[in-house]
Order: structure tokens, then C-alpha cells, then sequence
């Protein structure tokens, strides 16, 4: 563990040296974030510098390759993985500064890039001898198998945590401070799964590394928001949002752990299921449940500040995360 605070410790601050270069960078190539015209509280935000993503990620990369060694194929795919979802993201995000307006990759052209990957992984997954077919219940951490239905899964895995982290990040600060959240509690559960509960897999030498990973992810993304609390100087943008929900698949589906996700990612859930039924109700009867979606919008519709709605969020994430590990203490 560490190593992993380590990680967490320099991915800060390569993140924090990092990520003004890239504000300045952006600037210059006027890689400039426009607001959607419905969001017409944050018209102000319109021409701020987005892309941020990079920055986070290739901190994370540079803190994980300092301190990495032994068995780390697991945790160099959860790498890959996240540059992969972040490249979907940067075509994404470059679309929409090269024809200055915020529709970038269609939605079918997203979902097939996200498939593919999800694909490859999944399939990597299922015949590799750490994972197979099983997955954990959390906190008894008592291993079931799924079967030919393991790699459909999977895929639905990722393409439902891309997509979650997505549409959560609408707030200054808000995806990046539940993400950086639901992974020091990952890397914390995974620790005590190892030493606690006797998950052979969390005390090798591959678990110790996919938590240095998440320790290293989440150290960036808290030198990240010093730059994208409110009011942000730079936004993530896709770059950065399917990076983290690639992430957080990969790291889940790795582990055993993706009924986790929805667990310590219920925040994720929220917001995406606020979408779901906003969009399905009005179709059906032409009225809408919120004032806005994804939840957030509509937290703000109400006079929320956008401030209280990230803390909340962000301490629900840390209190889920904190009731998951008391719980392997007392069960493990």
C-alpha cells in the first residue's frame, strides 16, 4: 500500500504541474468547451478550455510506471483501456471545437468505438485464467460464475460506466471529485479483501497493482480539481469523461468486483437512471419527472448551488464506499 500512496502522492502533483500547461495549451488552439443552449445557466462557462482529460490521464500513466513492478499485465490493461476510452473521447471533443458547437461523434459512432474495445477486453477477460467467468458478491466476497452470459456482461458493464460518468459530469468538479472518491474507497476495499477476507487475487502481486493504478487515477484527479472546481479553469470534456468510466469497467471487470460498481457508484446510477426515466416518461406522455436532467440540472433548477450538489455527491460516494469496507471488516 505504500507504493500506492506513493502514486497517489505524485500523481497529484504531475497532475497539478501538468494540467496548466495543458489550460495553456488549449487556449492557444482554442480548444474551447460550447455550452449547449438549454443549459442557459452555465452560458457563462461557454469558451472555457476543455480536453483537461489529458492531463489527468497522463499523470496517471507517469505516477503508475514510476512506481509499478512485479506481475502488472492486469493493471497496464486498466491503463490501456482508460487511454483507449479517452482517445473515443478526444475524437469526441475535438469534433466539437473544430466545428465550434457540442455535438461531437454521433451516438452510434460513440457506442461502436466503446463496443469495440469493450469487446476486446471482455473477451481478454473471460479466457484469462485470473478472471474466467466469475465475479464476487460484495463484502462476503463469495464467487459466482456467469457463465456464456459472462462476456455479453461485460460488455454491458462498460458500456453502462462510460456512459454513467458521462452524463455525470455537468458540474464544475463533479465527475472528478466522485470519481477520485469511489477510487480511493476501491483501492481501500481491494486492500482490506487482500489482508482481511483472504481474496487470494487482491494480495498478489496483480491486485497490489491494479490498486496502485486506482491510487495513482485518483491522485491525479485530485490535482486535477484544483483546476476544474468552481469555477473550472478547464473542463475534462469526453477526454476525460470515457476515460474514467473506462476505468472503472476495466478495474471492476479485472477484480471480480462489477457488482460493486453500481454499489459504490450509486451516484452513477442516479444520474443515469434519472435520464432514463426523464426520456421515457416524456415520450410517453409528453411531461417530464424533473425540471432537467441528469439529476444534477435539476438539483440546480432548484436552486442548488452547484458546489453543495458536488459535495453531496461526492460524500454520498465516500459514504458507500466507507459502509463496503466496514462491512469486509466486520464480515471479511
Amino acid at each position: 500500500m505504500e507504493r500506492s500512496i506513493a502514486a497517489f502522492i505524485a500523481a497529484a502533483l504531475f497532475s497539478i504541474l501538468l494540467t496548466p500547461l495543458v489550460i495553456s495549451f488549449a487556449k492557444k488552439l482554442k480548444l474551447r468547451q460550447t455550452v449547449l443552449e438549454y443549459v442557459d445557466n452555465h452560458a457563462a462557462k461557454s469558451g472555457t478550455p476543455t480536453m483537461g482529460g489529458i492531463a489527468f490521464v497522463l499523470s496517471a500513466a507517469a505516477a503508475f510506471s514510476v512506481f509499478t513492478h512485479g506481475e502488472n499485465g492486469m493493471a497496464f490493461l486498466c491503463l490501456i483501456v482508460t487511454a483507449g476510452y479517452g482517445l473515443v473521447g478526444f475524437l469526441d471533443d475535438f469534433i466539437k471545437v473544430r466545428y465550434r458547437q457540442n455535438k461531437g461523434l454521433s451516438a452510434w459512432q460513440k457506442i461502436i468505438f466503446q463496443v469495440a474495445i469493450a469487446v476486446c477486453v471482455s473477451l481478454y477477460a473471460y479466457f484469462s485464467p485470473v478472471v474466467g467467468d466469475k465475479q464476487f458478491v460484495p463484502v462476503s466476497f463469495y464467487e459466482f460464475s456467469l457463465g456464456i452470459f459472462a462476456v455479453p456482461f461485460y460488455i454491458a458493464v462498460f458500456l453502462a460506466a462510460s456512459n454513467a460518468v458521462n452524463l455525470i459530469d455537468g458540474l464544475d468538479g463533479l465527475a472528478a471529485g466522485v470519481t477520485k472518491n469511489y477510487l480511493i474507497c476501491f483501492s481501500v476495499m481491494t486492500a482490506l479483501a487482500g489482508s482481511y477476507a483472504g481474496v487470494a487475487f487482491a494480495a498478489s502481486e496483480q491486485g497490489a497493482n491494479i490498486t496502485l493504478f486506482c491510487m495513482a487515477l485518483a491522485g491525479a484527479l485530485c490535482g486535477f480539481g484544483v483546476f476544474n472546481c468552481y469555477p473550472a479553469k478547464i473542463f475534462m470534456g469526453d477526454t476525460g469523461s470515457l476515460a474514467l468510466g473506462g476505468a472503472l469497467a476495466c478495474v471492476s471487470v479485472v477484480t471480480k468486483t462489477v457488482l460493486v460498481l453500481p454499489v459504490m457508484g450509486i451516484m452513477y446510477v442516479f444520474t443515469a437512471l434519472s435520464v432514463i426515466i426523464q426520456v421515457a416518461v416524456y415520450k410517453c406522455t409528453r411531461k417530464r419527472v424533473f425540471l432537467m436532467s441528469p439529476l444534477h440540472h435539476h438539483y440546480e433548477r432548484k436552486g442548488v448551488h452547484e458546489n453543495r450538489i458536488v459535495a453531496v455527491y461526492s460524500l454520498i460516494t465516500l459514504l458507500t464506499g466507507a459502509a463496503l469496507c466496514f462491512g469486509i471488516l466486520i464480515f471479511g
